[in-house]
């Protein structure tokens, strides 16, 4: 018998302001979950030998902290908007603000956070590649809690799934049952690359190579996932139907291999890659 969506309430509490009330949604506060673990974990990564000996410190993490925040809600946003579903948002151009109610883009979120980061590496005198490969493996995490905001605001509903599944799940507004293929996202996309990308970044690895395996391994994992959701569009390709996701996932694989290919035909491990930080 198919599972049913808990249906939970997206507002969490409201804060009483006077004679306002302002509510905290539950996808907020997933993705404070994920800033939090960004620093929280990124404290960890720094105490690695390899990158403690290429000279960075907590008060980094904290100082791009703020461009990662900006890079990930801007370009998330502006991604759903402009890859996802540019007519309804056009339609309704106050929905573009309403950021509470879901529909953030990790694709448009990537390409903000690199933009935000150059900033950052400009202002520090790093080099983008040598921030890219210190972040990398703290993304995956703080995208499976984005995944499970999807989860409790009841977005993405997966492909109708065979009731004999044991986790085959009612959706809201769907009379039968689906993946929920939010959590497989988080499952798959989030914890289980955390745990391959941290577990290659332990150990030094050529400049651009823990870039280049996170970008790859996100592309491959989003293309396999993206078969249990309900595509947001399909394309084809040569006969072949290919989901938006799918598609925005193929340049993220081709730079990932582009980026492996040059790091290790170059083979400078990442402790002997020392930038010359700038005060800030």
């Amino acid at each position: 018998m198919p599972l049913h969506h808990p249906n939970f309430d997206p507002i969490a509490f409201t804060i009483p302001l006077g004679s306002f009330s302002w509510p905290v949604h539950w996808y907020g506060i997933m993705y404070l979950v994920a800033f939090i673990q960004f620093l929280v974990l990124g404290r960890v990564r720094i105490r690695q030998p390899h990158i403690a000996a290429a000279g960075w410190k907590f008060e980094d993490l904290d100082d791009m902290l703020f461009y990662g925040v900006l890079g990930v809600v801007i370009g998330g946003r502006l991604g759903e908007v402009f890859l996802y579903e540019p007519s309804q948002y056009f339609a309704d151009p106050i929905s573009i603000l309403k950021t509470w109610n879901g529909g953030m883009s990790f694709h448009g979120g990537f390409v903000g956070v690199l933009i935000a980061m150059s900033f950052w590496s400009r202002k520090r005198g790093r080099k983008l590649m040598s921030v890219m490969d210190l972040i990398a493996p703290l993304v995956p995490l703080g995208y499976a809690a984005g995944r499970f905001g999807n989860f409790i605001n009841a977005e993405l509903p997966g492909r109708a799934a065979d009731p004999s599944l044991p986790w085959a799940m009612i959706w809201p507004g769907v009379d039968h049952p689906v993946h929920p293929s939010p959590l497989y996202q988080m499952l798959v996309d989030g914890i289980l690359l955390f745990i391959i990308l941290w577990l290659y970044s332990r150990k030094p690895r050529p400049y651009m190579a823990v870039s280049g395996m996170f970008s790859l391994l996100y592309g491959c994992a989003r293309s396999f996932t993206e078969f249990f959701r309900e595509p947001d569009y399909t394309v084809y390709f040569a006969g072949i139907p290919i989901t938006a996701g799918q598609l925005w996932s193929l340049p993220m694989i081709a730079l990932g291999i582009v980026l492996l290919v040059l790091a290790y035909r170059r083979n400078d491990t990442a402790s002997a890659h020392v930038d010359h930080p700038r005060s800030a």
